[in-house]
């Protein structure tokens, strides 16, 4: 695996087709909708589908060998996900 990056949200959740492009884990919405039919993204772990699904501090992203953690600015470094 990669290393995981934290990417600062504004909000207190974000949605994960938003986050998918705000983290730079895929180029587009379509691209990230192809992703998610193809049951290749991961949250906390976890295989995930809903576009909409919402997302907030903490919260870490996979997709293949990348990783994104939701960060509002305080999210610790050792965070157990």
């Amino acid at each position: 695996m990669s290393e995981i990056r934290n990417v600062r949200i504004e909000d207190e959740s974000i949605k994960l087709g938003q986050f998918l492009k705000l983290a730079d884990l895929v180029d587009s919405g379509s691209a990230a909708k192809e992703l998610l039919a193809g049951g290749v993204v991961r949250v906390n772990g976890v295989p995930e589908t809903r576009r909409g699904r919402s997302l907030v501090n903490g919260d870490l992203v996979q997709v293949a060998a990348q990783q994104a953690r939701v960060a509002d600015g305080s999210t610790p470094d050792d965070f157990p996900w």
